[in-house]
């Protein structure tokens, strides 16, 4: 799965551009056809739901706001040491100028492509492109395509980095530090992009020299796609270049657009002081006025149904309903009878505890499925689900319900088939509880490297 998810983000990156990104179609179709080298002998509908599968979990569309949050340690100057949220999404869905959805990767899935945190992008990329250019040189193209392909995903976030700073630009041009930090950003990128689309350029042409001169079919397709890799760049890099040139004017009309333009200006009425307080104080004769003014214009204008005459004159030529003198007989109803819901019994719910109370010993779930086969035939599917809810413990709601120990599961590392179970084997023991202070959570920042 891990892999299968990365292949997509890959996709998803190398999608991407300022105004739109991968589609969902393209992006399951090639994961499916990726999955499918790693179980060819499985069915290709299992392919299609494993895809769909992934996609959906990159995306979080279990969660209301598509993010994901993860705690982690924290030490303060005073020393204390305190846990932390951090929230970060990996792939976004977003619409274009249609209503079309489409995907992109956020900053922190490009950081796990190029597997480094708080990196330099601009220096990387001359590191990455100075190490392409000596791969070449030394004929070794398979490596060189490695780290072209990575130089690309440099480009990306370099270009994703802009991108963010002129939406947000857009959203709220006071949020973004166009005095000093953005102009400078704007500068630095200019020249980087002028540098690389330079060396780019070289480097393009001197694959495309190798490529033609090339004897040997593995190297000539290496050679091809190193080229295509290198031209995507430089087509990235215009593209860049362009938005750059005119990241000042789009700062200006945004400027213009939000904090020259006259703000509307509405009287506020408080119904309560304005409206009822006098009219409780007048007669009935002189509140109706003022109510009946308030009542049709807090309602709205309403129409009145005006009929066709293709639907008024069938109605009116129509024979008169002949209605029965006396009502029809009433018919009784027929109840649904109830059904019963399945349930497990005390004595089985007593019968698991007694099992699953290991308090100085682990235990197989399959050796524990076997014995409670032997009591009740219901038994093991009561025992497996308190051993995968074991899997991942709720320790805080056991706390806070005053409980001296809590069941945990791990892997054992082996499979089993056992009472109509099969699967990964697990561990099972049950672990001592300690009370302790509870870890108040401080505001929201971001991991160091």
């Amino acid at each position: 799965m891990a892999e299968v998810a990365l292949d997509m983000i890959d996709q998803v990156a190398i999608a991407m551009d300022f105004e739109s990104g991968a589609r969902h179609a393209q992006v399951l179709s090639r994961a499916e056809r990726f999955i499918a080298r790693q179980a060819p002998d499985r069915p290709s509908a299992e392919h299609a739901r494993i895809a769909v599968w992934v996609l959906e979990s990159l995306i979080n569309v279990r969660d209301v706001d598509r993010g994901f949050t993860r705690k982690y340690g924290w030490i303060n100057t005073e020393g204390r040491y305190s846990l932390k949220t951090f929230g970060f999404k990996i792939l976004e869905e977003r619409s274009d100028s249609r209503g079309d959805l489409y995907l992109r990767a956020s900053n922190e899935a490009l950081n796990v492509l190029v597997g480094a945190l708080d990196t330099d992008v601009e220096s990387a990329q001359i590191a990455a492109e100075v190490r392409l250019r000596n791969l070449i040189a030394r004929g070794r193209l398979a490596d060189a395509k490695a780290v072209a392909e990575q130089a690309r995903l440099r480009t990306i976030q370099y270009g994703e980095t802009i991108r963010t700073q002129l939406e947000a630009t857009e959203r709220n041009v006071a949020a973004v530090d166009w005095l000093n930090h953005v102009p400078d950003l704007l500068n630095e990128a200019l020249a980087h992009v002028e540098s690389r689309q330079k060396e780019e350029q070289a480097i393009a042409q001197s694959i495309t020299d190798d490529r033609d001169k090339a004897q040997d079919a593995v190297n000539k397709r290496r050679a091809a796609e190193l080229v295509d890799i290198v031209e995507d760049c430089i087509r990235r890099h215009t593209a860049l270049h362009r938005r750059l040139l005119g990241a000042r004017e789009k700062f200006r009309q945004e400027q213009d657009r939000q904090l020259f333009a006259p703000a509307t200006r509405r009287a506020a009425v408080d119904l309560h002081r304005d409206l009822l307080q006098p009219v409780l104080a007048e007669t009935v004769t002189a509140a109706t006025p003022p109510l009946s003014v308030f009542v049709e214009h807090s309602a709205g204008p309403t129409s009145t149904d005006q009929p066709g005459l293709a639907t008024l004159i069938p109605a009116l030529l129509a024979p008169p309903v002949q209605r029965s003198r006396f009502a029809d007989e009433e018919e009784e109803p027929e109840p649904i009878p109830a059904e019963e819901e399945g349930g497990f019994s005390d004595e089985q719910w007593r019968a698991a505890h007694a099992l699953l109370d290991l308090p100085d010993a682990a235990r197989r779930l399959s050796h524990l499925l076997q014995e409670a086969a032997l009591i009740d035939p219901q038994l093991p599917e009561l025992v497996a689900l308190l051993a995968l809810r074991a899997f991942s413990p709720q320790i805080g709601p056991a706390l806070r319900h005053g409980q001296d120990h809590v069941l945990i599961a791990v892997p054992a590392s082996t499979t089993f088939a056992q009472a109509g179970f099969a699967g990964d084997d697990l561990l099972v023991t049950a672990a001592q509880l300690t009370p302790n202070a509870a870890v108040t959570d401080e505001p929201e920042q971001e991991p160091g490297s």
